[in-house]
């Protein structure tokens, strides 16, 4: 059974730094390529970087670039979101999924709120 589970969110004021980690059970996180995704109440969810299967290419979102690092332990199957100059537009759950652009099974997500 394919199982995701998202970790390290929490409250942070603007400027700060957050890791998300993102737990794979039920396959092998190596296999795939991987994302990760928000949504803010009430609105769509906004992709936000992939990574593929053997770490050698990453994508970011224009409003995230340069301020966050996707990566991923493959011997862990664990996926990371290294967060930093975190802004208040940055507030949402935050999923990660199997698969590009958000498009396949997702956890159940971690709250990021910045605020001050």
């Amino acid at each position: 059974q394919v199982q995701l589970v998202e970790s390290g969110g929490g409250l942070v004021q603007p400027g700060g730094s957050l890791r998300l980690s993102c737990a794979a059970s039920g396959f092998f996180l190596g296999s795939y390529v991987m994302s990760l995704v928000r949504q803010a109440p009430g609105k769509g969810l906004e992709w936000v970087s992939d990574i593929s299967s053997n770490s050698g290419r990453t994508n970011y979102a224009d409003s995230v670039e340069g301020r966050f690092t996707i990566s991923r332990d493959n011997a862990k199957n664990t996926l990371y979101l290294q967060m930093n100059s975190l802004k208040p537009e940055d507030t949402d759950v935050y999923y990660c999924s199997r698969g590009a652009r958000g498009a396949g099974a997702r956890g159940q997500g971690t709250q990021v709120t910045v605020s001050s």
